[in-house]
């Protein structure tokens, strides 16, 4: 499960999408910046972490700042809604009606039973996009937002010691499709054989604060 992530603004490479507007990456990192490092993490019934998603809204790809988890009548989902099982979307694939990209820069997994912290990502430092699906939610206040579930998938051989399930992770070539394309199994089947190709490039390290003592979030 995929529970917490980070954006750092200091990103190498934006590996987001092939042709990604210059406006939409300066946004992503001067949100960064104002994020200062904060782990991202599931959005709160009081505390609403709002996180930038990037979305085709139907004439361009813009970012929106988005609820992560379903809300359900009013209330965060009481059913898990922070993930979704990649094998779901292949057997219901008419979740995918509405998609995003989460942008981050790492995720990060609790490796059993050392309980040590580890961080991924895609060589060092570079900015990718996590598939992700999404629906329209309301508030009980009435305030309607972007809700989104990050969709995962089993874990490659030299990373499944550490955890068995990451992200789908979208490479720029197939980011557009992944926006835009009609959502079918056809799609999520193409976009596992995609985030494949990426394989080789995730990297993972333990997560240590500023003492070299493991950080438990």
């Amino acid at each position: 499960m995929c529970a917490s992530y980070g954006l750092d603004p200091r990103f190498t490479d934006a590996e987001l999408m092939a042709e990604a507007d210059e406006a939409l990456i300066e946004g992503l990192r001067e949100w960064a910046e104002t994020n200062a490092g904060e782990t991202l993490r599931p959005t709160g019934k009081n505390l609403r972490n709002l996180s930038p998603l990037v979305i085709d809204d139907g004439k361009e790809v813009v970012l929106e700042p988005a609820w992560w988890g379903f809300l359900v009548n009013g209330e965060p989902a009481r059913f898990p809604s922070i993930n979704t099982r990649s094998e779901r979307l292949q057997e219901r694939p008419g979740a995918l009606k509405s998609r995003a990209l989460v942008p981050a820069t790492g995720w990060y997994e609790l490796k059993k039973p050392e309980r040590v912290w580890h961080e991924f990502g895609i060589d060092t430092g570079a900015l990718f996009g996590m598939a992700a699906v999404t629906q329209r939610g309301r508030t009980a206040d009435g305030q309607w937002f972007t809700c989104y579930s990050i969709v995962m998938r089993p874990a490659p051989p030299h990373l499944a010691d550490i955890h068995d399930r990451m992200p789908v992770l979208i490479p720029t070539e197939f980011a557009r499709d992944w926006l835009s394309a009609q959502g079918d199994r056809e799609l999520i089947d193409e976009a596992l054989l995609a985030a494949a190709s990426l394989d080789e490039r995730v990297i993972a390290s333990p997560r240590a604060d500023d003492k070299g003592t493991e950080r438990l979030f």
